[in-house]
């Protein structure tokens, strides 16, 4: 099978990695890529946005599968485009991509599906923002409706810091604060069959302890030793399903990968939000316990045969990702660092760097190009060991003022260690 992978950061190489172990894949490609994607794909220059554009390359690589890994170009329609030339592809349409891309949409299906979500208010102005902060009270979650690149969240005690993001969004959601720990459970559907992964945990706050700014995720992990047992079936038959069926019943069927936020609150499941797409960081550490050809498993999703799908297998083990991230990310991050110490992550056993922004000078050496620069990710037979290697890389890495969360996975290794 040939194919095309669609984006350029840590979820598409983490992809494009699994990809390139899966046998079945005779010809990997890449567009736009990075740096590390570009030493297990071919990477190709386009706009991502642009459908046509990407037709347009799938037809020239003789793609049998095209995986479109960011929300933007699939809220833009890329999908579409693809599958109306009738190539296979691995995403939502544009209209069920809403799901993501609107924040008012995803509560509108919840409801109709009696799907467990926090009670919110769908505000445009001054007065229903108020109305709506006075209504539930602190800690205020005030949501941008539209796409914000994992970023365009607030959650404040700060009423004052709450109203500014809420006027500066133009259409906002604001929602009750959901209690509980908070868990990451990715499904693959094609439209009818939905087929969970395993779940994960990431960690959103820039610094460690949960304090500073929200970011895109600073790391994650997985399995979660304290979840129950029964956790992903539940979610299965109380989220997952009853949101895909409800997606058909309007015309507008969801195929791809389903991403369900969820809090684990005292009164049970409850959805945050909807991701029309794999999650970056905790990607990385669903797809190293995977042991399922990943090809095939998109390929089903893509040409509507899920249903004939093998069970997954999985690892036994854990897995543990850490983000290395730039000068002043999350805000306006510092480009152009030269990154140094990769060979010596790659050397190491059970570990590895997966590239998000980076991209080649023009000396050909590895420098930092975005936010969150890169991810590494190790694997071991607990969490406890895969912290170790995951960290033991992390040290390995220098780039200039980046930082890094010491405490990813911390408290769940030491939690899973006690008899």
């Amino acid at each position: 099978m040939k194919v095309l992978v669609i984006g350029g950061g840590a979820r598409e190489h983490a992809l494009c990695r699994s990809l390139s172990l899966d046998p079945d894949v005779t010809a990997l490609h890449c567009a736009p890529g990075n740096a590390g994607i570009a030493e297990v794909a071919e990477v190709h220059p386009v706009d991502a946005l642009d459908g046509a554009a990407v037709v347009a390359l799938a037809e020239a690589l003789g793609a049998e599968l095209v995986v479109v890994g960011p929300e933007a170009p699939l809220v833009a329609g890329v999908a579409d485009a693809v599958r109306e030339r009738g190539i296979p592809v691995f995403g939502p349409s544009a209209e069920a991509a809403r799901l993501e891309g609107s924040k008012a949409f995803a509560k509108d299906v919840m409801a109709a599906a009696n799907v467990p979500t926090a009670r919110a208010y769908v505000c445009t102005t001054p007065e229903e923002i108020d109305a709506a902060l006075d209504a539930f009270g602190a800690p205020y979650v005030v949501k941008d409706d539209g796409l914000a690149a994992g970023k365009g969240v607030v959650v404040t005690g700060d009423v004052a810091a709450a109203r500014e993001h809420a006027l500066a969004c133009g259409r906002v959601v604001i929602e009750e604060f959901l209690d509980g720990p908070e868990v990451s459970l990715f499904a693959v559907t094609d439209g009818e069959t939905v087929v969970p992964l395993q779940p994960a945990q990431d960690f959103k706050r820039a610094l460690d302890g949960d304090e500073g700014p929200n970011t895109g995720g600073m790391g994650a992990y997985s399995p979660l030793p304290w979840a129950d047992p029964k956790l992903v079936e539940e979610v299965l038959q109380s989220v997952l399903q009853p949101t895909v069926d409800e997606l058909r019943r309007r015309g507008t069927p969801f195929s791809g990968l389903l991403y369900a936020g969820l809090a684990i609150t005292s009164r049970g499941v409850r959805v945050i939000e909807f991701n029309a797409r794999f999650g970056d960081p905790e990607t990385q550490v669903v797809l190293a316990r995977l042991k399922t050809p990943l090809a095939g498993l998109l390929h089903a999703a893509g040409t509507g045969t899920l249903a004939t799908f093998p069970p997954l297998r999985w690892s036994d083990g854990a897995a543990v990702t850490v983000v290395v991230a730039s000068h002043n990310y999350p805000g306006t991050p510092r480009t152009g660092d030269v990154i140094e110490g990769l060979p010596a992550v790659d050397a190491l056993d059970d570990a590895y760097v997966l590239h998000a922004g980076t991209a080649h000078d023009a000396e050909g050496r590895v420098v930092s190009a975005g936010g969150r620069v890169l991810s590494v990710t190790a694997t071991g037979p607990d969490l406890a060991t895969a912290r170790e290697r995951a960290y033991e890389g992390v040290a390995l890495v220098r780039l200039d003022g980046s930082h890094h969360r010491t405490d990813i996975a911390e408290r769940a290794a030491a939690s899973a260690a006690r008899p």
